[in-house]
């Protein structure tokens, strides 16, 4: 089992293990170790998002790159697509991303990004890991060796050329009022200014991070902010990002919330409908909703479920052959344009087929009925209650009593201790009960 790295890099809360500087550095010791290939003069970009930590991490991570002889650049706030993008386009050796995504301000993480921009696979993070842990004084650079680091400039001018660049050229926004709230986090300066060069009249939300308002009543997380905003002004769609914007959720014109299924069914029709599609099908994670999978099956296409977490998707993705993929929770990854989530890129995705489909954002983006789907957590308190042979019968029991009608999913988290537990079906009584009775279980069970 993983000490440091959990479903997306490494996590917790800010100054409390793992994410101090003692360990920071670490990891930049480690990894940079790692990503040595050849004798080139080796360099990482970082990025991070606007939490009042990330600057105690960067400085931290700087450090343990610079001991091993890595040159470190350094972008400010930037989104996490972007650190992806920067990584293959400045020919890094690595790069890495300073978030905590759409945790509060007092968590933060670090996200690692190999030379081709896609997150590291589970073997690489455990070649890191035991180096984390392991006597590097001999792995030092020699004085002369030693890394160097630099701030860039125009990154943030390079990213919204990125983003415009995934649109054809002669589409246009103009005509459309859009509400962008971007969390207070990394995207608080190029989703706005992306839009509005776009042709779009912008309204903007939570683009005033102050270090501790990052996801605070704003972003994806709390989309009612977004939906009274598009209700107040009469806009044509809102738009939120999470603190690192590599996830987008929308509200149609009336304000009702859109999520990361839907966003992909409406995606994956038009690239269907105009043969962009690489497969005829998409890659989600096990908690996208069955109302998904059964619509796309009525249009021909297939569904690929893999572990949550948007690097599973990516490398089913690459791994199969498709370019549509992406979690309910709003990251969806187009892998002709990028290598992980990006709210802003699938966001004028979705812009583009409203566009071109000359029809509300109502009619667009709801495309079938989510089946009822319930999501309760359990805290296990160090314990491993899924190892318990009454409770794992008592799932395969429950699951085969459903059959086609529904679905359970039980799951440890990869980011704090409790399990996830969800289960959806037709009948909503019915999967409610099926809940209730299996946190129970696994309450005792850990108890």
């Amino acid at each position: 089992m993983a000490k440091y790295f959990g479903t997306d890099g490494i996590r917790g809360r800010a100054n409390r293990p793992p994410i101090t500087p003692e360990i920071a550095m670490k990891v930049g010791m480690a990894a940079g170790i790692v990503f040595r290939n050849g004798d080139h003069r080796h360099r990482v970009v970082i990025g991070k998002d606007t939490r009042l930590s990330s600057y105690m991490i960067e400085n931290a991570l700087t450090a343990g790159f610079l001991s091993v002889g890595i040159d470190v650049l350094l972008t400010g706030p930037v989104p996490t697509p972007g650190i992806a993008m920067l990584t293959r386009s400045m020919r890094c050796d690595l790069g890495v991303m300073i978030s905590a995504s759409h945790n509060p301000f007092d968590d933060n993480g670090i996200k690692l990004f190999g030379p081709d921009g896609a997150k590291l696979s589970d073997e690489t993070e455990a070649e890191i890991e035991a180096l984390i842990d392991a006597d590097l004084d001999d792995r030092l650079a020699a004085p002369d060796a030693l890394g160097r680091a630099r701030r860039i400039d125009g990154v943030s001018d390079r990213y919204i050329e990125y983003a415009k660049r995934t649109l054809p050229r002669s589409l246009s926004l103009e005509g459309m009022r859009v509400v962008i709230d971007c969390a207070n986090g990394a995207g608080y300066r190029v989703a706005p200014d992306a839009l509005w060069e776009l042709g779009a009249e912008v309204v903007s939300l939570g683009v005033e991070p102050d270090g501790f308002n990052i996801n605070r009543e704003v972003g994806s997380t709390a989309p009612e902010t977004l939906a009274a905003k598009v209700r107040e002004v009469r806009a044509d769609i809102g738009i939120a990002l999470d603190g690192d914007a590599d996830r987008a959720v929308v509200v149609d014109e009336h304000g009702q919330l859109i999520d990361g299924d839907q966003i992909m069914a409406a995606i994956a029709t038009s690239w269907a409908d105009q043969g962009l599609l690489s497969k005829p099908g998409i890659v989600v994670t096990v908690m996208s909703n069955l109302g998904l999978e059964r619509y796309l099956a009525g249009k021909g296409l297939g569904l690929v479920r893999t572990s949550v977490g948007d690097r599973h998707v990516a490398e089913a993705m690459r791994l199969e052959g498709y370019n549509l993929g992406g979690e309910q929770s709003g990251h969806i990854i187009l892998s002709d344009y990028t290598t992980t989530g990006d709210g802003l890129v699938a966001a004028l995705q979705l812009l583009a087929v409203v566009r071109n489909l000359g029809k509300p954002v109502s009619e667009v983006c709801h495309l079938f009925e989510p089946l009822p789907q319930v999501l309760r957590s359990v805290r296990t308190g160090g314990k491993r209650p899924l190892e318990n042979g009454a409770v794992r019968q008592m799932i395969a029991d429950l699951n085969a009593s459903l059959g086609d009608n529904g679905r359970i999913l039980v799951r440890a988290s990869g980011t704090e201790p409790v399990i996830r537990v969800m289960a959806e079906g037709d009948d909503s009584q019915v999967i409610s009960a099926i809940v209730d009775d299996l946190v129970a279980a696994l309450s005792e069970a850990a108890a």
